[in-house]
Order: structure tokens, then sequence, then C-alpha cells
């Protein structure tokens, strides 16, 4: 089973499901199995490529360590917990109780992360817009204009390393200082916008020429279907959660949102 195969819509439903059901858990020891087993799961079924995982991934493993260091040198406990110093160096004390919520602040973040990464990695978004509307029902005419959108991201950047170059022919963006620079920059957004009303008239004839009118009774070129191994990574992932929250149980970590 590869991930990248997966229905996207019941893919995007377990991540949503884990991060739900991951929000009521206030313990380090859960979201660390889980975490762990996320990226199991990510580099055994997902085929991702390791060295642009790390670089989508390190933001939010120094966003995590913040959390950690944050919460376990500045949290105060609540009334009737008597805090155990754990490290004492001039005015800045950890205590267990600080290092344990920062603990489970942290390894939350990361598996919200590694949860998010997984989906972004291993899923084609024009199949992602096509699922929308063939499983979730969403309107034709709003799905088919996101993907438009999407297709006019590339031409748009094109678009304007072209215009950057003209100006640079001409000597327009020679302005020195931040208010120049500024203003060169502006100099951008009328021919942009130009080009992009040119490229959205034509698509609208195109689209029209072709018979679309935003109709739900339409047939499909490529077809997106539900299948027996799309449901079967779905219980994986809930499973993977609810076996992480039965490990803390066992030996005793196990803090709910609402012990806190």
């Amino acid at each position: 089973m590869q991930i990248q195969s997966i229905n996207p819509s019941i893919k995007a439903l377990a991540v949503i499901i884990v991060i739900l059901c991951l929000s009521f858990v206030f313990d380090p020891v859960t979201p660390f199995i889980l975490w762990i087993s996320i990226l199991s799961v990510t580099f055994i079924f997902g085929r991702v490529n390791l060295k642009r995982f790390l670089l989508f991934f390190l933001p939010f493993l120094i966003l995590a360590f913040g959390y950690i260091w944050t919460t376990a040198v500045f949290s105060h406990p609540p009334e009737g917990i008597e805090p155990l110093s754990l490290v004492k160096w001039g005015s800045v004390v950890i205590t267990d109780y600080g290092l344990y919520t920062g603990l489970a602040l942290g390894f939350r973040v990361l598996c919200f992360s590694c949860l998010s990464i997984l989906f972004i990695m291993t899923t084609n978004p024009i199949k992602f817009i096509l699922s929308f509307v063939q499983q979730c029902k969403m309107p034709p005419k709003l799905a088919y204009g996101i993907l438009a959108g999407y297709r006019f991201l590339p031409l748009l950047k094109d678009e304007l390393k072209i215009i950057q170059l003209a100006h640079k022919v001409r000597g327009v963006n020679r302005m020195q200082g931040f208010r120049g620079k500024l203003l060169a920059k502006l100099k951008y957004i009328i021919p942009l916008l130009a080009s992009a009303i040119r490229k959205a008239e034509r698509t609208a004839i195109a689209m029209e020429s072709k018979g679309f009118t935003g109709s739900r009774n339409r047939t499909f070129f490529h077809k997106v279907t539900v299948c027996r191994h799309d449901w079967i990574f779905l219980g994986m992932m809930v499973g993977l959660f609810f076996v992480s929250l039965f490990i803390s149980i066992l030996i005793g970590t196990f803090r709910g949102i609402g012990s806190l």
C-alpha cells in the first residue's frame, strides 16, 4: 500500500480525526509514540524524499523546542500541585511539572506537523480537488476555479520574471533606498493584473466552448474512487492513535485535557 494512491478525501479525513483526538490528550507519552508511528508510516509507505521532508520539518522542530523550553522554564503549576525542581541555574528553575507540560506541547506540535507534511507530500493537488468534487460533492464551478488558479501560479511567476527583466533593461528599477524599491515593486501590479485578466478570460472562453456549465451531472475523464485500502489506511491511522493512548494508560502517564 502506497500513501500516494490513497483517496485524498479519506486521507484528509484520517488526518483530521487523528488531530482532533490528539487535541484532547495532554501527556508527552501518547504524542511521542504517535509521532514515531507517523514517521514510520511516512517513510515506509510514503516514498517521501528524506531531504525534502527535513526541509519542511525543521521549522516545526525549532518551534516544538521553543514550546518545550519556554514552558519548562516559565510555567506555573496550579494550586495544590507541589512541583519538584529538576534543574536550577541562577534564576532559571525547571520543574517536573514544567518539563512534563512542555514535552506534551512539543510532541503535539511534532505530531500535527508530521501529519500535515505527510498529507502535503503524498497528495496530488489536482486529484485532491477532483476527490472533493466526486466524493464530497463540492460544486464543480468552485473546484475548477481553484484548479485554474493553481495552474495560473507558475504562469504568473514566469510573467513576473519577464516584467522584471523588461524593467531592468529600460532602467526602471534603478531607484535607491527602501521607498524606491517599494515603488518599483508596485509597478509590477498593473501588468500582472492585466495578464491575469487576459488568462482568466481565455480560460473562461475555452471552458464554455467545451460545454462546461458547472452542473453536477457530468462525466469525468479522471475518476477518483474509494477502495478498500483507503478504509484500511483510515483505520490504521486512527488505530495508531488508540494504540499510543493505550500504552500511555498502561504505563500510567496518560493525562487528558480536562485534568489540567
